[in-house]
């Protein structure tokens, strides 16, 4: 490998990856077993041996393998001399593992405030109205200084809400009761995806992303995600948060001499599917952009079709493998990939696409001057790692001693909305306690006054009538003191 370039086969002529080009994103395209994660799995050895780390899914399992170092096989010696790989061997590459529900890697977290209300409505699939009332959502939290921190803070601060609607109808309009309970229920499916488990602290740091080793090798990180594919939404929603965020954290470089970091986005077909015209938009935008803060960007997919055109304008290293052509849609995948390469006299694109063998690939990188090569006919170089995956404890060992072994592997539970929300709503219930009592205590004591005024009225009632009985001649007074003794008498009884 010369000091700036990336060794990816041979065609008439070598075929390299220039270092300072590689920010300018690239898409590697391919059918089912046609060799794309291969092709992967050498462009990452080539970018760490260079000092760039690097960020990768691992659908299946076998991008595990670069952990290792592989094995003298007949057919990676035979590849490596008919490509030219003179100094060929065997060398592991330094990896990090990750996992979402902390399995298979260490934990990677981040907070609900981290993933905007842009992202956690793409993630639960909300309306335009549901999406509206999490913004509000967001906004009152950010007034009433509320951290929102993993989903049991959310879940409450919505129905806090919602028992707040005619209170907060003024400022911010009607919070409907359906419609955040709607949400209420999206939030339990997050839950059961896993979510409970990606949303918290301590949050991903993305400088861990950007590790090296003492001798200056970019660290690989592996996201495990065979089973986080099984939540395809969770999946596209956390590779464009991590997208996001190293926009937003990352300082402008220019264009440097080599990336800072580079991310492979497997399965790029699951970020676009059915995501609304303003998700798209922040997609386009992010990669467009993200290439100034030295991060290339590298869709891996099936089909080129899966990619949104304005996105594909974006990429500027392509590695095509096979494609099948036997649908019309199919037909149309090979005729859209043919017209993205730079033609080559010496052979049909277009034909060539369907052509291609097990490990054979279509070029066309940037040259040092930003112009597209003309495309290549390449065999690809075999990798010097593993293929395939590790076992279990190899990679329990791996994790065990991994740069960032201990710092993410215990979840932290600190004081956020949900606690803040808790203690509001018991000083709200014991303020209410505290009134009905007073309120009970005053209509006793009212009826304690009254009691008395009562049982007097009647007596002179009474009295006042015996005296009219006996006659005025006695004298009412002195018949009112005579009764009112016999009565006291009878009590007394």
């Amino acid at each position: 490998m010369a000091d700036n370039t990336i060794f990816l086969g041979k065609a008439d002529k070598r075929e390299d990856l220039f270092l300072p080009m590689a920010n300018r994103h690239g898409l590697v395209t391919g059918a089912t077993g046609t060799g794309k994660t291969v092709t992967l799995q050498i462009m990452a050895e080539g970018f760490c041996k260079a000092g760039v780390p690097v960020f990768a899914a691992d659908v299946k399992g076998d991008l595990s393998g670069i952990s290792e170092a592989g094995t003298a096989q007949d057919f990676l010696l035979e590849r490596a001399k008919k490509v030219g790989f003179k100094d060929y061997g065997f060398e592991a590459t330094p990896t990090i593992f990750w996992d979402l529900f902390g399995e298979q890697g260490h934990p990677i977290r981040t907070t609900i405030s981290e993933m905007g209300p842009l992202l956690l409505s793409r993630l639960m699939g909300l309306t335009d109205a549901q999406e509206g009332a999490l913004n509000i959502a967001f906004k009152i939290a950010d007034e009433e200084g509320l951290a929102l921190l993993d989903l049991k803070d959310l879940r409450l601060l919505l129905s806090d809400l919602a028992s707040r609607g005619k209170e907060l109808r003024t400022d911010y309009g009607n919070l409907n009761a359906m419609t955040i309970g709607s949400i209420q229920r999206r939030l339990v499916v997050i839950e059961e995806q896993g979510g409970d488990k990606f949303f918290g602290e301590p949050a991903l740091d993305i400088k861990d992303l950007m590790r090296k080793t003492n001798d200056g090798r970019g660290y690989m990180n592996v996201l495990a995600a065979d089973k986080l594919m099984s939540s395809p939404q969770l999946y596209a929603t956390f590779l464009l948060w991590l997208l996001s965020e190293l926009f937003e954290e990352l300082p402008e470089v220019g264009d440097p001499d080599k990336p800072k970091l580079v991310f492979f986005f497997d399965e790029a077909h699951l970020l676009f599917t059915d995501a609304p015209s303003g998700l798209l938009q922040k997609i386009e935008q992010t990669v467009k952009l993200i290439r100034s803060k030295g991060v290339g960007v590298y869709f891996v997919t099936q089909n080129p079709l899966d990619v949104p055109e304005s996105v594909l304008a974006q990429m500027g290293n392509r590695i095509q493998h096979a494609l099948r052509a036997y649908t019309p849609r199919e037909q149309k995948a090979v005729k859209t990939a043919a017209d993205t390469f730079r033609p080559n006299p010496k052979f049909k694109t277009e034909k060539a696409i369907t052509e291609l063998g097990k490990g054979e690939a279509l070029v066309s990188v940037l040259d040092l001057k930003g112009v597209p090569t003309m495309v290549e006919r390449t065999l690809i170089r075999p990798p010097e790692s593993r293929l395939g995956p590790i076992t279990p404890e190899e990679r329990q060992k791996l994790i065990k001693s991994s740069p960032v072994y201990g710092e993410y592997d215990e979840a932290v539970d600190r004081d956020s909305a949900y606690e803040k929300l808790t203690q509001r709503a018991n000083e709200r219930a014991e303020a209410q306690e505290k009134a009905a009592a007073e309120k009970a205590a005053a209509r006793a004591a009212r009826s304690a006054r009254s009691a008395p005024r009562q049982r007097e009225s009647a007596t002179d009632r009474f009295v006042k009538n015996v005296a009219g009985s006996v006659g005025r001649q006695v004298g009412s007074m002195v018949v009112r003191s005579l009764v009112r003794g016999i009565l006291g008498g009878l009590s007394r009884r």
